[in-house]
């Protein structure tokens, strides 16, 4: 039967949230050496800025909540208060928390989770680097968040973009920025540049030349994917080899890029790579000892994995209706999807997908036992070992 709009919510829909422990210990260390603004040393605060965070993340795993007012209403559930927020959460309140907790906060939780998290691992011979995947993605914003301008040729956009490195054979993000939606991809991946690291993208990332200089002299590293319009100067072909060609590579050569003498850059390597329905080129700063055209085709096909992680992180842990509208605020909602996507990951070994999704919430509304989320876990580990 379906829910009416404004049935009240029992605490039978609201159990078991262990999950909001570990998260509560990180919040706190990371208060302990950051401190916390004025505004939370005033007496008449009886709610602290855990119980706010907390009651945030309670509703992105919880199925039934999804709405400010809904977290307000939970939050007069005894139980809801003794594990969540300690009291009850009014409109007002609520609003008001997103303009006085630093995003900052949760960022360093973020990378917290992240550390402990250990993925599937992959090809051994990529481990030699920190391969990570580059991209964003969009959330639309209501029209009223004009912080968030996306673009106005047709008509007046808003749209909220989320930054992410995602470490390949961690299968898992490990920075992170948000934006309004017309911020430069470009701009923001320079700014998280660390020296060693190595990068994959699509080719939005390489189409300004300099910017590869740039990261080559940052002893950086990556394989990005070049535009149709690129302009390649051949320097000296490359011979293939036998698992080049297995992996659908048709040429290798030394090139530079650009059209212009006096405006040519440095020499990288380009990789042709024949899909069954486009041609690629793939640059990058990589020897062929150091990085085969087979792992350079077969890196770019990692790419996807941020993909399937941004389709997750929106359709199945359900991360679509904005808590707050402040630039603020939508930061702090999306730095704790991010932290739900770790801790679940965490609880169960792997990022779930939508039929563990789906038990896990009936486990965290008492309707699956531990036992059950078990058996699903062995039966899930088997069908990935048999692949």
């Amino acid at each position: 039967m379906a829910r009416c709009r404004s049935a009240e919510i029992s605490e039978g829909e609201l159990e078991q949230w262990k999950l909001l422990e570990p998260f509560q210990r990180l919040l706190e260390q990371a208060v302990a050496r950051h401190g916390l603004g004025s505004s939370w040393q005033d007496p008449q605060r009886l709610l602290s800025h855990s119980h706010y965070l907390s009651l945030v993340l309670f509703g992105l795993l919880n199925p039934v909540v999804r709405t400010m007012r809904g977290l307000c209403a939970a939050s007069r559930l005894p139980r809801v208060q003794r594990q969540v927020c300690a009291g009850p959460v009014s409109l007002g309140s609520f609003s008001e928390a997103q303009h006085v907790v630093e995003p900052a906060l949760l960022e360093e939780v973020f990378h917290t989770l992240s550390a402990e998290v250990h993925g599937r691992g992959g090809e051994v011979r990529l481990a030699q680097r920190p391969w990570q995947v580059v991209d964003s993605t969009l959330w639309e914003a209501l029209p009223r968040m004009q912080w968030a301008l996306w673009r106005t040729q047709s008509k007046r956009q808003q749209a909220v973009r989320l930054h992410v490195s995602f470490h390949l054979l961690e299968d898992k993000p490990v920075r992170a920025v948000v934006t309004e939606g017309r911020r430069c991809e470009r701009a923001v991946w320079r700014t998280q540049w660390e020296r060693g690291a190595a990068y994959v993208g699509d080719r939005y990332y390489g189409q300004d030349y300099q910017l590869l200089d740039e990261l080559t002299a940052h002893d950086g590293h990556y394989v990005l994917r070049l535009r149709d319009d690129a302009m390649v100067r051949v320097e000296e072909e490359l011979p293939l080899t036998a698992e080049d060609r297995a992996a659908a590579v048709v040429r290798q050569a030394w090139a530079h890029l650009g059209c212009l003498t006096h405006h040519r850059r440095a020499r990288v390597r380009v990789v042709w790579l024949q899909t069954p329905t486009v041609a690629l080129r793939l640059v990058t700063n990589q020897t062929p000892q150091q990085l085969s055209a087979a792992l350079v085709a077969l890196l770019y096909r990692y790419r996807w994995t941020v993909e399937l992680f941004f389709r997750w992180l929106k359709c199945i842990l359900g991360n679509r209706h904005w808590l707050a509208e402040s630039s603020r605020g939508v930061a702090l909602q999306l730095y704790l999807a991010l932290i739900a996507a770790l801790l679940l990951q965490l609880y169960t070994g792997q990022r779930p997908n939508k039929r563990m999704m789906e038990l896990l919430q009936l486990y965290l509304l008492g309707w699956a036992s531990t036992a059950d989320i078990d058996a699903a876990l062995r039966q899930l580990g088997a069908k990935k070992a048999a692949q």
